[in-house]
């Protein structure tokens, strides 16, 4: 690290790290849907949480690559006039990595300016033990004139090198076209699903759960199922019971609607009681959308009722990493999913440790 002034100056890595935590702290707190837990947000990012977490701390340095930096200030919604100096500080932290590397002894040369571009790909990874190929800016800036450390010619194993970093591309190349025309075949499949349900990522129809009366807790199923039914006008208790109240409500929805009545909520009853759900829906068939999206493992989402803007963000990302279209509104394909793919609690509801007052019909 540089001095400056007597003092050691921060170097680009904290300093990104530092920039990079502040757009998430100053992103707002999780329980206002303002901000992604940093679980929901690695799972958007395609890394654990760990790794995220030494992204966004400086006590514990690891360098966020261009993409990871992009996708957080999208994100996070930082200024956009920060984007560039934290793409500037990513570049630069890249470069200090590299001679880092060489002072530690580790043989490899410090990155070209170019190494981090605005393609917002990863560098090269070069097999372990060996040297990369000289290029005559790096050969230059380190005096070797396309020689190694040892001053003797490359020639020896430079065409080994180059075979086996042709290798690295053929495949790498290979893989990505694969994982695009498969993604692309998985969207075309979730686009042109029939309108009896959505297809899951091994095509296999998905099945509308089955809700009946019963004294045990049916927990977010039950509670989304009482929301619908308070949506529609009736006045019971969203507690995840589905007790008398809820039965005589849906026996009515069910007689009122031509369909089956025998107070079970299945394939029939379902796609009736559920609503497109958007920015501007009604307090109670959002929640029911965010009771459901809040327990399918991909992070907190905040029940108020309130189709915000981070609803939408949970919405689009539970749809795309779920073979379904991508338009941020909950239709009938994609409460399917949502009701399908429900969690087991992993602690007490709030209704159980507070009693839950009677939902009013005019919130």
């Amino acid at each position: 690290m540089a001095q400056e002034r007597g003092g050691q100056e921060q170097s680009a890595g904290t300093r990104l790290a530092l920039l990079l935590r502040r757009w998430w702290e100053e992103a707002g707190s999780p329980s206002e849907g303002a901000r992604p837990t940093q679980q929901a947000l690695a799972a958007r990012l395609g890394i654990d949480q760990t790794t995220l977490s030494r992204y966004l701390n400086p006590k514990h340095l690891s360098t966020a690559p261009l993409r990871v930096v992009g996708i957080l200030h999208t994100q996070l919604r930082a200024p956009a006039a920060e984007l560039e100096q934290a793409r500037a500080l990513c570049r630069a932290a890249l470069r200090e990595n590299g001679r880092q590397r060489a002072s530690d002894g580790g043989g490899e040369h410090a990155a070209p300016a170019g190494a981090a571009n605005e393609s917002d790909e990863t560098p090269a990874i070069v097999a372990p033990g060996k040297a990369e190929p000289a290029t005559p800016a790096t050969a230059a800036e380190h005096g070797t004139d396309g020689r190694g450390t040892s001053g003797r010619p490359r020639s020896r194993w430079l065409r080994p090198v180059l075979v086996a970093a042709a290798m690295v591309v053929a495949f790498t190349a290979g893989a990505v076209t694969h994982d695009r025309f498969s993604f692309q075949d998985h969207r075309t499949t979730a686009d042109g699903a029939a309108g009896a349900g959505a297809v899951s990522a091994s095509a296999a129809p998905l099945e509308w759960p089955l809700l009946r009366m019963g004294v045990e807790d049916q927990f977010t199923r039950a509670r989304a199922l009482q929301y619908l039914l308070i949506a529609h006008g009736y006045k019971v208790r969203a507690d995840g019971f589905f007790g008398q109240d809820t039965w005589d409500a849906v026996m009515d929805f069910q007689q009122r609607n031509d369909l089956p009545a025998d107070g079970k909520v299945g394939t029939q009853t379902w796609p009736e009681l559920v609503k497109e759900v958007g920015p501007g829906s009604g307090t109670f068939e959002v929640r029911a959308v965010q009771e459901l999206l809040n327990n399918v493992g991909q992070g907190g989402t905040a029940v108020s009722g309130r189709f915000t803007a981070a609803t939408t963000e949970d919405l689009r990302f539970f749809q795309a990493t779920h073979g379904l279209p991508v338009v941020g509104r909950a239709n009938v394909d994609t409460w399917l999913a949502l009701l399908v793919n429900q969690r087991p609690p992993v602690k007490a509801p709030d209704y159980q440790r507070a009693p839950s007052p009677l939902p009013s019909t005019s919130a």
